[in-house]
């Protein structure tokens, strides 16, 4: 089984170096070659998805990922800055399906801003579409003021639009990850304003026929961020599209008590897919050893199950970092008074002594 490693920009090398550690400790029958992207491969290549990078990704059975952009590459051409390879990846690789599980472990409910009572024992999953939606409509651009009295671009616009064939997969995709928990899904979208979520609404509904067992709601992307923080244990599957799926998922991943604890998984419909951290590159703090490395060890876990069929090692990662979060260990970003401060070299370390003690 082959693997693509690219670490991209900021703290995604030092995270991802600890994800490698775990993966190492395992003693699975793994190949992994590294590659850059983002910033770094700009820097080197003139652009952050370099041929060769896309080749080792397509060519790998899974790609773990790390994260990619810094401020420094703000004043380029928008097809060049970093954040255009991971959309590059998601296009070429055929990624549809985002997989963002927001577990709140017992360990941390007090890290979280929400009291211990709304989010104790919390198990979402949210299922973002990815490859429609405003992030890829057309037409796109500016247009210049057409009797000279603006200087510049006066407006810019981006095209909202759903293909039914990409609205009924994912609706599949929801449905069947319902099938394996408690058989609920909320479909989020804004059908009373926008025509494109009026289709969505309409074809989830369709779909939903074909899934009786399952217990279906519909409900407003205003209300649905509203109940993430009121009552966000009402969830069990969340499927929404592009735009929504980005914002609701890094909102749930705060009511866990860090976004460093939320791993994601990006799926094709081959089950081949890119595994990354739900936070960015956190360029401020890149280099000094205090990024929490846990949601991209916890991405290798969904990595192993979903891709590489080794759901008994995705167990023994997950259950080594219950086992460090018991033992009281915490990054900056989840410590409070009583645990012991660690940081992302400390933690990484703690994560595969605790995979060497099992």
């Amino acid at each position: 089984m082959n693997i693509a490693i690219l670490p991209g920009d900021g703290i995604g090398p030092e995270i991802v170096a600890e994800a490698v550690r775990v993966l190492d400790v395992l003693e699975l029958p793994f190949n992994t070659e590294s590659a850059l992207v983002g910033g770094a491969a700009y820097e080197a290549h003139g652009h952050p998805l370099p041929d060769a990078t896309l080749k080792l990704a397509q060519a790998a059975d899974a790609v773990l990922f790390g994260a990619v952009g810094d401020w420094k590459f703000d004043t380029l051409e928008r097809s060049l800055r970093p954040e255009q390879a991971i959309l590059g990846l998601r296009k070429h690789l055929q990624l549809f399906a985002n997989f963002r599980p927001a577990i709140c472990y017992s360990q941390l409910t007090h890290a979280s801003s929400l009291k211990p009572e709304l989010i104790g024992g919390l198990d979402i999953l949210i299922v973002r579409e990815l490859t429609g939606d405003i992030y890829f409509g057309q037409p796109r651009g500016r247009r210049e003021s057409p009797d000279g009295a603006f200087k510049g671009h006066p407006e810019a616009f981006d095209t909202m639009r759903y293909s039914r064939p990409e609205i009924e997969r994912i609706a599949h995709v929801a449905f069947q990850a319902a099938r394996k928990r408690s058989k609920r899904v909320t479909s989020v979208d804004k059908a009373n304003v926008l025509e494109t979520f009026q289709f969505w609404r309409d074809v989830m509904t369709e779909v939903h026929a074909d899934y009786p067992d399952i217990e279906l709601d519909h409900m407003y992307v205003d209300n649905a961020a509203m109940q993430l923080v009121k009552a966000p244990k009402k969830f069990d599957v969340i499927v929404t599209g592009n735009m929504f799926g980005d914002i609701l998922s890094d909102e749930a991943a705060m009511l866990t008590g860090s976004i460093g604890m939320l791993p994601s998984a990006s799926l094709n419909a081959a089950n081949r897919g890119l595994y990354e951290p739900s936070h960015g590159s956190a360029p401020d703090i890149a280099g000094k050893n205090i990024a929490n490395p846990l949601a991209t060890i916890l991405s290798l876990a969904m990595m192993l199950r979903f891709s590489l069929n080794q759901a008994e090692a995705a167990l023994r990662v997950e259950a080594a970092v219950v086992k460090v979060l018991e033992s009281g260990l915490r990054t900056a970003d989840i410590w409070s008074e009583g645990t012991q401060r660690v940081g992302t070299r400390e933690m990484g370390s703690a994560v595969v002594a605790a995979l060497n003690a099992a």
